[in-house]
């Protein structure tokens, strides 16, 4: 599985993005995906997850009510809405795939595959 990150970029406080990830390799709706991020200093951790038909969602106490997972298994592509972002969401943001899962996992090493990241900088 080869995965593709964008849509990253730097927003004032209250902004918004959207990240996209498009998958290849392997057939996109047979397992979950994540996204996670990484701030300098601090360790990766989860921010969202979806399953592989897209009816689950789960999400970090963090960005619940302002972030939103969600994919297009036709377009291998899996994309997280983020809203009212904050300064403290500045951070590397990775897209994962979880092939051993039918639902979805908060661990980072429970995902076997991993895109090249994406910046997002929040300034107040």
């Amino acid at each position: 599985v080869q995965l593709q990150a964008s849509g990253g970029g730097s927003v004032q406080a209250g902004g918004a993005l959207r990240l996209s990830c498009v998958a290849s390799g392997r057939t996109f709706s047979r397992y979950s995906m994540g996204w996670f991020r990484q701030a300098p200093g601090k360790e990766r951790e989860f921010v969202a997850g979806i399953n592989w038909i897209g009816s689950v969602q789960t999400y970090a106490d963090s960005v619940k009510g302002r972030f939103t997972i969600s994919r297009d298994n036709a377009k291998n592509t899996v994309y997280l809405q983020m809203n009212s972002l904050k300064p403290e969401d500045t951070a590397l943001y990775y897209c994962a795939a979880d092939t051993y899962s039918c639902g979805t996992r908060r661990s980072p090493s429970e995902y076997d595959y991993w895109g090249q990241g994406t910046q997002v900088t929040v300034s107040s």
